[in-house]
């Protein structure tokens, strides 16, 4: 074994150790038995073993590695109780090298485990599986949350998310969903469901549905990290560096979200010194290596478009200074690249801003009637754009009817102080 370190803090390291290395963890245990629920249980006994021992005996040099020998292990002790089972314990010692007391060499494997993390992504991602169930799953494996925690930041019971994501191994199950990286369409198909998960935990992070707040950074900036995965295993594909961009310069925000007193404060009234350089520098350069890619010829679409969109937001000193016609010109992109309701809301907020609020109102108004009617979203903007034209009676009865359909709290203070702006 090799040399073990002493450190303050072991539950620490063995959290960070955990989050760092649970996907692949997972992943490789999942190609091994070809069982996602067995996989889980070994991974989690790994570290349970770590949480005792550590504090004990040091943390090891190469923690990840320790977890995963580990984990073989009770797979293989697991498989010899087993007599049915026998074939496998070839299987798992193969996989080991045949030296089970010896380290495992994880960088000679290291092109594999990535591949098993890919694979263990798109298996989260199923196309049986509902949007929640393909998020909450992500989470669990891929993210390595507890269920308490995946079950905070979606505002419901640790029972129901266990429940939920006790279904979803079954539907998997059920589905005969195989731990295989798939090719062609079926990839690109795939990659675009992973792509969809990862967005939705962050914009439930960085703009909750519902709730007492405004915000859920963890679940944002666990989100941040599902992306900087994908973009890892798939650097190659425009749009997953486009996710990533587009999460990270619009994280680059949130610390001027919320006031000192915690009240939300809107993108235009923020103090940009408090954004974020270094995840906008990150951002910037995934955007950067995107667009060589779209010169390259792959084709853009809706993830490179919106985080162009917040590279012109954060090219901006001032709110004064936005380059709003170019974000009216790239809204127009999105709408043909990937067309709905919510791009023609966004896209009616920055023809508002580049050629005023007669020009957005118009983009407003051609959206089919009935459209969004449980949200916030076309009432909130047709307000402002009242308000951008001094119609102040139709704009508080319009910030009226958005605080009265949206669901979390701080959004409805924002709302109603803007309808108060309008006596």
């Amino acid at each position: 074994m090799p040399a073990q370190t002493t450190t303050d803090d072991p539950h620490g390291v063995i959290v960070a150790a955990w989050r760092a290395e649970s996907a692949r963890l997972v992943g490789a245990l999942t190609r091994m038995t070809r069982d996602v629920d067995m996989a889980e249980d070994l991974a989690q006994d790994a570290l349970v073993a770590a949480l005792e021992q550590w504090p004990a005996t040091g943390v090891p040099q190469n923690p990840g590695g320790w977890l995963m020998t580990t984990a073989k292990r009770r797979g293989i002790d697991h498989f010899r109780r087993a007599d049915v089972l026998r074939r496998k314990v070839a299987e798992l010692e193969h996989a080991s090298g045949g030296e089970e007391g010896r380290m495992p060499d994880l960088d000679a494997q290291i092109d594999y485990i990535e591949d098993d993390v890919l694979r263990l992504i798109f298996l989260s991602c199923h196309p049986s599986l509902s949007a929640d169930s393909r998020a909450a799953l992500t989470l669990r494996l891929v993210g390595g949350l507890t269920t308490a925690e995946i079950a905070r930041g979606f505002l419901v019971s640790e029972t129901t998310m266990g429940q939920r994501i006790s279904r979803a191994k079954k539907t998997l199950a059920q589905a005969h969903a195989a731990f295989e990286l798939p090719t062609g369409p079926e990839r690109t198909r795939r990659l675009d469901d992973a792509m969809a998960v990862i967005y939705l935990i962050f914009n439930e992070g960085y703009a909750a549905t519902a709730g007492a707040d405004w915000m859920r950074p963890d679940l944002a900036h666990e989100a941040i990290r599902l992306a900087r995965i994908l973009a890892a295993l798939a650097p190659s594909e425009l749009e997953v560096l486009g996710l990533q961009a587009l999460l990270e310069l619009q994280a680059s925000r949130m610390s001027a979200r919320l006031d000192p007193d915690g009240v939300p404060v809107l993108l235009e009234a923020q103090d940009r010194t408090l954004w974020d350089r270094s995840l906008i520098r990150s951002g910037l350069e995934g955007l950067r290596r995107a667009e060589e890619l779209a010169g390259r010829g792959q084709p853009v679409g809706r993830y490179f478009v919106q985080a162009s969109i917040a590279a012109q937001h954060a090219h901006a000193e001032r709110a004064e200074d936005t380059n709003w016609r170019r974000i009216a010109a790239l809204y127009d992109v999105l709408a043909t690249a990937a067309p709905g309701p919510v791009v023609e809301v966004n896209r009616a907020v920055a023809h508002g801003r580049a050629f005023g609020p007669d020009a957005g109102l118009a983009v407003l108004n051609a959206l089919p009637e009935g459209v969004l009617s449980d949200s916030p979203l076309i009432p909130s903007v047709r307000g402002d754009l009242y308000e951008q034209a001094g119609l102040h009676a139709q704009a508080r009865e319009a910030f009226t009817e958005a605080a009265a359909r949206t669901k979390n709290d701080g959004e409805r203070a924002i709302l109603r102080r803007r309808a108060a702006r309008h006596p």
